[in-house]
């Protein structure tokens, strides 16, 4: 009843009413009517990024929207504060469906399914050349998914090699994995900068309309390397029998040729099955079945690229 309450409070600063939670998980959702139509409030979550990264966050998202980039659009004014210290934001509604669910593989035609993540790569290069051409504030502040942020000492979401229910052959194989991400990530970094990204487009944060993807969810947007996005996408696609097409089909949407494209997006992959692993230390049970099922997949995924 709280949440409601708070959604409600949160509400009234865009002259709106809440119809519906769609999700308490990092923040908790509401769909709500204002008076311009449909949008999406967020009561963000107490302690995971503060006023002046959210205010970055909206702040990007606003100028992509304004450059025409299919990406959430946040109503003014970008961030309140609740009368208990929470903050809440709003963004306008984006119709579509999402591309899938994590763990339920996609059906219908491959064909189709190739279709839409070639258009993925191309939103995401997009996305990534609009955002080359901002003037980041200098206040700007956001999460680093940088070399630190993923493999140094204590990366963003957590020690993935030091998960607890991870078996000794799993730690020695994650601890390889760090060190082979580290060093091919001093190479990486020589020719590749650094720049906002989303850092979690996952299908649920993917909307198609039609056969037009749009990107909603930015709460875990950063600044790191490019590719991670397209790795990001195919942790989701590892058991999918037409893998190697769907990653071919996000690379030439992306618009990259050659084996060092596809090298490094299958390293980026590595980088986020392994980050999604310390996602799960603070947030899930010990005994929940999603531990074993990342640290099965990450070490799958470590195995396939060991070098």
């Amino acid at each position: 009843m709280i949440i409601h309450e708070l959604a409600a409070e949160a509400a009234a600063h865009w002259q709106g009413r809440v119809i519906r939670l769609i999700r308490n998980r990092e923040n908790a959702v509401f769909e709500i009517e204002v008076p311009g139509g449909r949008a999406a409030l967020r009561l963000h979550r107490p302690g995971y990024q503060n006023e002046a990264a959210i205010r970055s966050e909206l702040w990007w998202c606003e100028s992509m929207a304004d450059a025409g980039v299919p990406v959430s659009r946040p109503l003014r004014p970008l961030l309140v504060t609740l009368a208990d210290g929470r903050q809440a934001s709003a963004i306008a509604w984006i119709e579509g469906e999402p591309l899938g669910e994590a763990g339920v593989p996609f059906v219908g035609p491959v064909a189709r399914i190739l279709e839409q993540h070639h258009a993925l790569g191309s939103l995401l290069a997009q996305m990534h050349g609009v955002t080359d051409g901002l003037t980041l504030p200098a206040d700007f502040s956001r999460p680093r998914w940088d070399t630190d942020g993923l493999v140094g000492d204590a990366p963003f979401w957590g020690r993935f090699w030091d998960h607890p229910a991870a078996t000794p052959d799993q730690h020695a194989t994650l601890l390889r994995a760090r060190d082979q991400l580290r060093e091919w990530l001093a190479d990486h970094s020589r020719e590749a900068g650094l720049g906002p990204i989303h850092a979690d487009v996952l299908r649920e944060n993917v909307l198609m309309n039609d056969h037009s993807p749009n990107l909603i969810d930015f709460d875990d947007c950063g600044v790191g390397f490019r590719l991670y996005d397209l790795g990001t996408v195919m942790s989701q696609n590892l058991y999918e029998p037409a893998r190697a097409e769907i990653q071919a089909a996000l690379i030439d949407g992306y618009g990259l040729r050659g084996s060092a494209a596809i090298d490094a997006v299958e390293m980026f992959t590595l980088a986020r099955v392994c980050a999604s692993v310390g996602w799960t230390m603070p947030r899930l049970d010990p005994d929940d079945p999603v531990n074993r099922s990342h640290l099965a997949r990450a070490v799958m995924v470590a195995d396939q690229l060991r070098r």
